[in-house]
């Protein structure tokens, strides 16, 4: 074990370091979770700070964020787990996420964001690579798997209709302030020349409109750019190919006929009458 556990540890890329993990304590095997400090640039708004945030791969579909805080809860206090299918620049959270809306579960082996509240937790933590495997599922902690797990899962789906209302009518004040915001700020700057001396023109009447922004109007120029292709794309499928041949070969056909007609009246015209 000790010789299997120098050669995965060997084998762990540049900069990580290989922690061994077991999902219970009859696991044989141990899986290694790849470690290291994550790095971020100055001034980059993100929830991952710099030298406090543990960036690890290779963790399995078993080990939940919770699972994760509990592992390296040792190491110190842990701030928050994100897990995401892969890696890549997060940024910061305005808003709390919908517990029944854009739900996006990571499903198969995924990357975690592990943040303490200190920087002394991110090296205690890469160096629980000295000691034995850390055990993901233990009694006081249990991991559900099989039709445990599928019960679980199945009683987190129904809804609460009262927590879905109580969400639903959350959303709709933020966004009736929101329009309210904005339509105030267009009251406010109707007829107010700006730096350059344009002043903005808003339509009138029973429902006035807002001013067009920026991303309004590029709507509207894709709007037109789709009309414009459309109106291109005539013969674009197949049954349009097979229509356009069938009227040019009807009008060939019409126009050879006609054809015909003017010459057999041409040649009786010119024939020789003595009489």
């Amino acid at each position: 074990m000790a010789a299997a556990k120098e050669r995965v540890v060997g084998a762990a890329p540049a900069g990580y370091t290989a922690l061994a993990v077991k999902f219970g304590e009859r696991q044989r095997s141990p899986h290694y979770l790849l470690v290291k400090e994550h790095q971020v640039r100055e001034g980059a708004g993100t929830t991952h700070p710099s030298r406090r945030t543990l960036f690890v791969l290779n963790v399995p579909p078993y080990c939940s964020p919770d699972s994760l805080s509990r592992l390296f809860s040792r190491c110190g206090d842990v701030q928050c787990v994100d897990v995401c299918e892969k890696p890549g620049p997060v940024e910061k959270k305005e808003k709390l996420k919908s517990k029944f809306f854009n739900r996006k579960t990571v499903t198969g082996f995924h990357v975690a964001y592990v943040v303490f509240r200190k920087p002394s937790g991110v090296q205690a933590a890469k160096a629980l690579s000295q000691e034995g495997p850390l055990l993901i599922s233990t009694e006081t902690h249990p991991v559900k798997t099989g039709i445990s797990k599928w019960i679980a899962s199945y009683a987190a789906s129904v809804v609460d209709q009262e927590e879905l209302k109580a969400e639903v009518d959350t959303y709709m004040q933020d966004y009736d302030k929101k329009i309210a915001e904005e339509e105030a700020k267009a009251a406010k700057e109707e007829g107010v020349p700006d730096e350059e001396g344009w002043v903005k023109v808003t339509r009138k009447g029973r429902k006035p409109g807002l001013p067009r922004t920026e991303a309004a109007n590029l709507r509207v120029l894709e709007k037109e750019k789709q009309k414009r292709a459309r109106k291109e794309l005539l013969n674009f499928y197949a049954w349009q190919h097979r229509e356009t041949k069938r009227e040019h070969i009807a009008q060939l056909r019409k126009k050879f006929e006609e054809d015909k007609q003017r010459i057999a009246l041409m040649r009786a015209q010119r024939k020789f009458r003595p009489y």
